[in-house]
Parts: C-alpha cells; structure tokens; sequence
C-alpha cells in the first residue's frame, strides 16, 4: 500500500530545529564533542519551589481528572494580577486569558481559529517557523515583512502594498525578537496597531521573550498600545524566563472574541494542561520579580562573553537587551548554510544559519546562550582558530 502524504505538508521546509538536531546526533555519532549553540533551550533547572509545586500537585488525586478547557480559574486569575502588575492592562480572567500546552501550541493552533483559505497572513521573515507553518496548515497564504536591520529589525509597515494590507487578516509580530534578539519601542507598537485597526487585521503578539532581559530593560506589552485590545492577542511563556520548556503551559491574553476562537479551536483538538502542570506554573508566578531577574543574569554574562568574543575575531553582532540569542552577520563571502557547516565541520560548533528562519534571514546566523559560560568560551576558541 502507497502511503501518502497531505498536500500540505509538502508546502513545508524541513523543520529547522529537527534538521539541526539530525545534524548534531550526527556529528556526535562520528566522535566529533559537540558545543551546541543552536536551539533556545534553558540548561539551568526549573526552580526549586516550582517542581516542588509540582510534585506535590501531581500526588494529589484531584489533579489526575480532566483539566478545564479554559485552565484552571486560580492560575487564569494569577495570570490577570501577574499581567497588571507587570505592564499595567486589567484582563478579565474568565474571558481574556487562556492557558496553553505551551505558547507554541497556541501560535500554531492561532491560524486555524481565523484564516480560511487563501486569506492572507503578514509574518515577519526572519521568524520562528511556526507561524509560517500555522499559516499554511491553515491554508493561508503568506506574505513575507522583512526585517532589516536599517529598520531595527522592525517591520516596515509603509511598505506593505495596499493590496496585502487589505486581504490580511493576520499580522504576527515578536518582541524583544526570536532570532535577532531586537527590542521594539512603545511607538513602534502604537503604529502597528493603527495600521491594524486602519485595515482590520488581526495582531498576534510572540511576547515570550519580555521577562528574558537585562541592563535594566524592561520590554512593554503589545496591550499596552492604544486601542491594541481591539484587535491583539499575545502570547505569553512560562519556558524561558522560568526554565520551563519540557513542562509545557503558557498562556494567550487580549481580545475575548480572539481567546473565545483559539479556545474553541482547543476544546476540539486537546483536553487542556494536566493539573499539576498549572499548580507548578501557579507557583512560577509567585517567584518574586527580583529572583527572575537574577536567574536571567546568567545570560548578560554568557552574551557579554560571546559578543566580545565574536567582535574580536572582527564579526559584526547586532546589540540586544534581551532574550538569550546573539544575531550576528556571516563573515563575508559565506551563505548563512556554508557558515552553519563550516563551524559543524571544522570547530564542531552547532549554530542556526539565519535562512532557517526565512529569507531575510541570509547572511546572519543566532547563537543560543544555552551552554555553559566555559563551553561558550571554548566555542569563542575554535572559531577562533578558524580561517575567517
């Protein structure tokens, strides 16, 4: 029996996280001791208080029955006075907020709630790959923003012909960025709703970076644009500021016609987040700010240190405040592909060529700060000892 495939699937580039994993457990078959600074996945251990909470929740047998679609109204409301407390917007936590297997689950499901066949999605390119292959899944079309660093790396929104403008429905954007580590300003924000609002599209805010910063930055909410909770929803993460990614919750909050739409999407796909799972975030969102904030400094000293490494051997590093990426150009004369291969083959270094994440994405490559201080530095070393 032939065997095949959904059409759809074929409109899909590899995924490129996957393929850089096949690469490595390649590489590491042949002996080769691989530094892996490719995927963003936080080494350190989720908190203690958090795993405690878990545990104990997960011992509890009322915890081991079907969860609310919606999550648990504790941590819904934990999450409302966590949001207003952090970037000032109230939510209403029965109808504004939204728990999910984790913010990915949530942009991927996103486009299935409210894009039809060939309605158009605005994403930006570079870009996490999801919402490229929500978009398709959905059957949308896309149509790509570059981001350019003459920009900040920051949409051009005058640019976007009238004719994308008026047949989006979608908009996603992502702040402080994945991969190039950018920030966006409150003005920056303020345009992107008018424009929204002006052609009636929807914005989709990646907000799963803002509580990874440092040097006193503090990234603002999309919500907290005028007139944003008219047309936004925003994604929000409990894996990278909490070391939580193998658990799996984050959340979605803005709009309630855009909760109610991807919430109805998930009643029909998936049975919520196991209970014990929303005790332990219950217990995240207790840690007191200042204790985040120290757990982040780790990564201002790991990007200190590839930053000035990388800037020594002469490559140019885009500078950044926030999330645990470093976005800097190829040297030159080299795709982003041969780049990626050359540090895999010749300093068994594992970075993400910049194309992965789209066209705009060639000529630069991200560095995840997910290893240790003294395997960055060594990674810094065999770079070093390469012919740039």
């Amino acid at each position: 029996m032939e065997i095949k495939l959904a059409r759809r699937l074929s409109l899909l580039p590899p995924y490129l996280f996957k393929e850089i994993d096949r690469l490595r457990r390649e590489a590491l078959a042949k002996g080769v001791d691989i530094i892996n600074a490719s995927i963003g996945d936080p080494d350190r251990p989720t908190p203690q208080a958090v795993v405690e909470a878990g545990q104990a929740a997960m011992a509890d047998p009322a915890n081991h029955q079907y969860p609310s679609y919606q999550g648990m109204a504790e941590l819904r409301a934990a999450v409302a006075d966590w949001f207003k407390g952090r970037f000032g917007p109230e939510l209403d936590p029965e109808s504004e907020v939204l728990i999910l297997i984790g913010s990915k689950e949530g942009v991927a499901h996103l486009p299935l709630a409210f894009i039809d066949p060939g309605d158009l999605v605005l994403c930006p390119s570079p870009a996490y790959p999801v919402y490229f292959s929500g978009t398709v899944f959905a059957g949308g079309e896309v149509w790509e923003m570059p981001l350019l660093p003459e920009n900040g790396f920051f949409p051009d929104l005058k640019a976007i012909p009238a004719e994308a403008a008026r047949r989006a429905k979608v908009m996603w954007l992502n702040y402080p960025n994945n991969p190039t580590s950018a920030e966006a300003t409150y003005d920056q924000f303020q345009a992107a709703v008018d424009f929204a609002l002006e052609n009636g599209i929807i914005i989709c805010h990646d907000a799963a970076y803002t509580e990874m910063t440092f040097d006193g930055y503090k990234a603002p909410s999309f919500l907290e644009a005028r007139g944003a909770m008219e047309c936004t929803l925003e994604f929000h993460s409990f894996s990278k500021p909490f070391q939580m990614t193998g658990w799996r919750v984050g959340m979605a909050v803005g709009n309630r016609e855009l909760v109610a739409g991807l919430g109805q999407v998930k009643s029909n796909v998936d049975s919520g987040v196991f209970q014990a799972v929303q005790k332990a975030a219950l217990a995240a969102l207790a840690i007191p700010a200042e204790e985040v904030a120290a757990g982040q400094a780790v990564y201002r000293r790991r990007r200190e240190t590839v930053v000035k490494g990388l800037e020594q051997l002469g490559l140019e590093v885009w500078p950044s405040r926030a999330t645990f990426y470093v976005w800097a150009r190829n040297p030159a004369g080299l795709s982003s592909a041969q780049w990626a291969a050359r540090l895999l083959g010749e300093a068994g270094v594992v970075i993400t060529p910049g194309n992965g994440f789209g066209t705009a994405g060639e000529g630069w490559f991200r560095i995840a700060l997910s290893a240790p201080e003294e395997r960055l530095e060594e990674m810094i070393h065999r770079i070093g000892k390469m012919d740039l």
